[in-house]
């Protein structure tokens, strides 16, 4: 019995989730926001939807984790930090060194902080939320859980570029892909919605977010996934491109005399996607011009085309897939995008019940009685996967 805390650090932003556990009862979650600016948003719900709001000066992170632990203390969710018996941090980048989610020793946290160059917006700050909750809990057993250690089950056919051998050898020049966290929650949830084994199972699960990626899944392993060495690959998200021809950026920086990569890799991650082409990163907005507006239609159409290829890419490499797992914000909420992605897919035996798709943010099997192939919605879940981590890494004798 105790308290987990489960930890997304962001370059600005700390959420959490705490956790009574072994119950996985969810006992309080929030985040602190805008960290390093004038003025921070601090919002946290606990209990009967209870709420706690304010705004503070956050200069760091680590004051943003002081303040979390003291408001957690003010507002009787716990009684004193013994209460919290493991926390745990989500890291973007784990490379090759970290098939698995990992104890945090100093070793550890180093090789994180070595592996930034895989993830120079994410795992600095990644590293810097661990420092801050060490401090302050020293002694409570901390967990690392990679982003991308669930896709280090790829074959080398589908995670090696075709560049020179040598470029992988020496700098890591591979496909790492991203969101495992929330693709293995949605495939192990899936199986147990169809009352199936994970293991006899050919999925094709579809994080579709600000940040986006579908990932094929066959023996309850990653066999491929859509981002790749970084998370700018694959289908067209909110902000970032997906997939380009590099000889285009390199066309680009000349039109644009840009010298400066960096500059060039900050318009495909902050200035393309949904937004380069329509003016808008949100879909809702999207969805709600879309009748008026032909680039809001043409943006939706895009995204739905760019899914469309990698399922159906998916599908031919696994020969045949069992089920189709929509999870994430967009995923969750637009029943109008989950339509669309079906009616695509009626040459695979996929036929979306409307009745059942109606119901967002619910655990269902959205399929017609008739169809082949099923479409499931499931909301994705990373802390508690996180949580579950901490468990049984943190605490191997009592997961048993």
């Amino acid at each position: 019995m105790g308290k987990t805390i489960a930890i997304n650090a962001g370059s600005s932003t700390l959420k959490f989730k705490l956790f009574e556990m072994p119950q996985e009862q969810v006992i309080a979650s929030g985040a602190v926001e805008r960290i390093g600016f004038d003025e921070s948003p601090v919002h946290i719900r606990y209990g009967l939807d209870h709420k706690y709001q304010e705004r503070e000066v956050v200069p760091d992170h680590q004051t943003a984790v002081n303040i979390i632990l003291d408001e957690l203390i003010k507002l009787h969710i716990i009684a004193t930090y013994d209460e919290i018996t493991g926390v745990g941090h989500r890291v973007v980048a784990g490379g090759e060194v970290f098939k698995d989610s990992v104890l945090i020793t100093d070793a550890v946290l180093q090789k994180i902080e070595d592996l930034a160059e895989y993830a120079p917006l994410h795992n600095p700050a990644n590293a810097v939320g661990i420092r801050a909750f060490k401090k302050i809990l020293p002694h409570v057993p901390a967990v690392a859980v990679f982003d991308t250690s669930f896709h280090t089950s790829m074959p080398k056919v589908n995670y090696l570029y075709s560049l020179p051998y040598e470029y992988y050898q020496k700098f890591g020049a591979r496909k790492f892909g991203a969101h495992g966290t929330s693709h293995r929650y949605v495939a192990s949830r899936a199986a147990k919605l169809l009352g199936r084994p994970l293991a006899d199972l050919k999925l094709i699960t579809v994080h579709l977010g600000a940040g986006s990626s579908i990932t094929a899944i066959q023996n309850g392993q990653s066999l491929d996934t859509s981002m790749g060495f970084t998370p700018l690959a694959g289908i067209t998200m909110a902000t970032r491109s997906g997939d380009v021809d590099p000889s285009l950026v390199a066309y680009l920086m000349q039109k644009l005399n840009i010298t400066d990569p960096d500059a060039m890799l900050k318009i495909l991650n902050t200035k393309s996607g949904l937004l380069g082409i329509a003016g808008s990163a949100d879909m809702e907005e999207l969805e709600a011009r879309c009748d008026q507006d032909p680039q809001a239609q043409l943006a939706i159409d895009i995204f739905v085309n760019r899914i469309v290829k990698y399922i159906g890419a998916y599908i031919a490499e696994m020969q045949g897939v069992d089920a189709i797992v929509i999870t994430a914000g967009i995923g969750e909420r637009d029943a109008k995008m989950r339509q669309r992605i079906a009616d695509h897919l009626g040459y695979f035996g996929v036929k979306l019940d409307p009745h059942k798709n109606q119901v967002s943010g619910v655990e269902r099997d959205l399929s017609a009685a008739d169809a082949t192939t099923r479409i499931v919605l499931i909301p994705t879940d990373e802390e508690l996967m996180i949580a579950r981590d901490v468990e049984r890494i943190g605490h191997p004798d009592q997961s048993k």
